[in-house]
């Protein structure tokens, strides 16, 4: 069986994947690592914290639950 191919993000950004060094978002066609040391206080926030993130305006990311 084969999986087909999803088609684009409704949302404007998403995060894509967690590890324990960091979440890559998925921004307009570019992936980005944040790395928990550069950014600690994402540490110790839940998948669904770090899920839940939204783009008011293009050069500004806000996670509501955090």
């Amino acid at each position: 069986m084969k999986s087909g191919t999803l088609g684009r993000s409704t949302s404007p950004v998403e995060v894509t994947n967690i590890s324990p060094h960091g979440f890559w978002l998925f921004i307009a066609d570019r992936e980005l690592f944040v790395p928990f040391e550069h950014f600690p206080w994402f540490r110790d926030a839940s998948i669904r914290e770090i899920t839940r993130v939204e783009l008011p305006s293009s050069h500004h990311l806000y996670w509501p639950d955090l």
